[in-house]
């Protein structure tokens, strides 16, 4: 099947080079920063996770989100979204494959991945968070490709595919708890220091994921290449309406305790954020923003004529889908060491290299995105 990914016209050549120059131009900046180390980073002592795990955590979500196509489908037998799962559990796959290139490139010499293996310590949350990961982009590889290639076959699924299906599920959901609990497992860094961090990576990876995943489709759809159905979109939407204003509430009761209850620490994190703290406000006016398109998202999505229109549903995903970005992709990781404990300011400005980097891993998985999405065009769509 994989020769499937060779057959194209001159747009899909011309998409693939595109990302191929991308990922090309962040391949020579990191072997820059593999020779030269994390100096070439604007991570510090103060702040020492960046742009890599802060995309590392956005992107767990947006993988864990493909459950919410498998578990209608196989749990509940909700045979709409038979058409659009296998491409969710191919963006899962993608998705994963980048949380790992973001490890990689954060940890600065890749050899130390091995230390996880060789030193295995089950104690640590890094330890199972490598389980997780892995696992699930097992699953994820051997049933979408076991279930395509019976397809591509004309023969029935494989009679292990459902089960493998099926523990995919409770997977998906430990993947971002195991993510969340690597955040509010460190006393020191108040902010993270909430027992609600798992629910809320869970409702905004549902509604992240599943967002992106219509965004998709509806672009494929207007290029005449597939139609998921509009029943599917529709129901698909509605999951992601009730996620997203459940991640809202979710946030909304962090603002609640740590000025209701003035908290010193949970009100400098949030100050820094949205208002600034003494001169200090490199993310104020982006994370207002991010909070605005994401409440216009959701209002829009509530009146039937901006969900019943594809151009309108599609550019009210895309500002939820921004918005929950800016929060978990941006905010959330770096305010979790503004100010530092000791009440410190240190400001982090992502370096070109990092950027450049970082753009080289979104191109990587958006490669294997394509690649995949075309093989599943051709075998179980027909497309031409």
């Amino acid at each position: 099947m994989l020769e499937k990914a060779l057959e194209g016209n001159n747009r899909y050549w011309a998409w693939i080079f595109f990302l191929l120059g991308v990922i090309t131009i962040g391949g020579l900046f990191y072997v820059h920063q593999f020779h030269y180390g994390l100096g070439s980073t604007g991570m510090s002592r103060d702040v020492s996770w960046g742009i890599y795990i802060a995309q590392f955590t956005f992107m767990v979500g947006v993988a864990a989100g493909g459950v919410m196509l498998a578990l209608p489908l196989y749990i509940h037998d909700y045979k709409v979204f038979g058409k659009i799962a296998i491409l969710g559990e191919f963006m899962a796959i993608a998705a994963v494959a980048m949380c790992l290139m973001f490890i990689t490139v954060d940890l600065g010499q890749p050899m130390r991945i091995m230390n996880v293996l060789l030193h295995p310590t089950p104690h640590s949350m890094l330890f199972w968070d490598m389980i997780v990961l892995n696992g699930y982009l097992f699953l994820n590889v051997v049933c979408g490709w076991g279930i395509l290639h019976s397809v591509y076959k004309e023969v029935p699924p494989p009679k292990w595919a459902k089960p493998l299906v099926i523990l995919s599920v409770p997977w998906a959901f430990s993947i971002h708890t195991v993510t969340a609990f690597l955040y509010c497992g460190l006393p020191g860094r108040h902010f993270w220091l909430t027992a609600i961090l798992a629910p809320r990576f869970l409702a905004s990876a549902f509604a992240a994921g599943p967002a992106l995943l219509i965004i998709i489709a509806l672009i494929m759809k207007h290029m005449g290449c597939f139609d998921p159905g509009k029943e599917a979109i529709q129901k698909l939407t509605t999951i992601i309406i009730y996620a997203a204003i459940t991640n809202l509430f979710f946030v909304g009761l962090e603002f609640f305790t740590a000025y209701y209850s003035n908290v010193p620490e949970h009100m400098a994190t949030l100050n820094y954020l949205f208002w600034g703290v003494d001169g200090h406000n490199s993310l104020v006016y982006l994370m207002r923003f991010g909070m605005f398109i994401g409440i216009a998202g959701i209002i829009m999505l509530l009146f039937q004529k901006f969900r019943q229109s594809d151009g309108w549903l599609g550019f009210c995903l895309a500002l939820i889908f921004a918005s929950l970005w800016i929060d978990k992709g941006v905010g959330f990781v770096l305010a979790g060491f503004v100010p530092n404990p000791f009440d410190r300011i240190t400001e982090y400005y992502p370096t070109l290299s990092e950027i450049s980097i970082a753009l080289g891993v979104w191109a990587a998985g958006a490669l294997i995105l394509t690649l995949l999405y075309k093989i599943a065009l051709k075998v179980e769509f027909k497309e031409d």
